[in-house]
């Protein structure tokens, strides 16, 4: 039976006006134990609830604190490091081919970690443009808050990151595939297949038999709230495979899926998180050229 992250069922919007709705305690809690989840389902238990529906307020301070604690292990796993590594030759293709403006948006974005990371080092230049797109607003506002204080050149906004006026150059993720299941992972990758977008690069936790227990210790020993705890094991035992990915990464019209370090071409005691791209055609030969002795990491449907 498919596992839940807590975090995916505490918080509910419309699809179509992403107005927040009510979400009752008793549901969420019945859910997590239809699938087995009994230890979950006891924090859920947990959570303020008043005449039975959760306390928005009181779950949104839950989630900026768990996501608080997931930007120290974005931190400890240097994330940042790891998309600048992909990005900046992937940014020197780009700007090869078509020169301007290069709009990059965080899709889930969080706390913002990623998109404050990159514009407080400018580690790819100063013709990027950086935007994080959330559709959770205390998540937004905290992200905002922060980048304020850190006087940053970024933005955020809370809404849907394929529903934006202008659409991204280049859209970019942590830690979100795996929350999207056959149709929906198709069609989040199908949304990015549209005029003005050259390149998305999505890193997601490596499906391999070691990321549960990995991701159990890492948890255990750096996390305090049980609930970014269980959430955390249960990301890595959701996790797509490689041909999962690449298959839906095809979807996205006209860009070409390349997967880098694939479970074969990596060290299961390493690798961690690991990105699938996808890039104009014309870009995956400079991209290459500029990766260098790295290239051979990187692999595409038939590799």
């Amino acid at each position: 039976m498919q596992l839940i992250e807590i975090s995916d069922l505490i918080v509910a919007h419309d699809p179509r006006t992403r107005e927040r709705l009510p979400v009752r305690r008793a549901d969420v809690v019945e859910r997590l134990r239809r699938t087995g989840q009994h230890r979950a389902a006891r924090i859920a238990e947990g959570l303020p609830a008043a005449g039975g529906i959760l306390d928005p307020a009181a779950v949104d301070r839950r989630l900026v604190a768990v996501h608080t604690e997931l930007q120290r292990l974005s931190e400890e796993l240097r994330l940042g490091d790891r998309l600048a590594a992909l990005l900046r030759p992937l940014l020197d293709a780009v700007r090869q081919t078509r020169p301007g403006l290069v709009r990059i948006v965080d899709i889930g974005c969080g706390l913002g970690y990623l998109v404050r990371w990159i514009a407080a080092t400018g580690v790819l230049g100063p013709d990027v443009e950086l935007l994080g797109v959330d559709l959770n607003a205390a998540l937004v506002a905290e992200a905002e808050r922060l980048a304020r204080a850190e006087h940053l050149p970024c933005r955020f906004v809370h809404g849907d990151a394929f529903q934006l006026d202008e659409p991204g150059t280049v859209y970019v993720s942590t830690g979100l595939l795996h929350h999207f299941r056959d149709a929906d992972l198709d069609a989040f990758f199908a949304a990015q297949g549209r005029p003005g977008t050259v390149a998305f690069c999505h890193y997601d936790i490596a499906a391999t038999g070691l990321a549960p227990i990995g991701a159990w210790v890492f948890h255990r020993a750096r996390m305090r709230d049980p609930l970014g705890r269980h959430d955390g094991v249960a990301s890595a035992r959701r996790a797509h495979d490689d041909a999962t990915l690449l298959r839906a990464a095809a979807h996205a019209r006209g860009l070409v899926p390349l997967l880098y370090e694939p479970r074969g071409h990596s060290n299961p005691f390493c690798t961690t998180l690991r990105p699938v791209l996808g890039v104009l055609p014309e870009l995956v030969a400079p991209l290459s050229a500029a990766l260098e002795w790295d290239a051979r990491r990187l692999v595409g449907a038939a590799g």
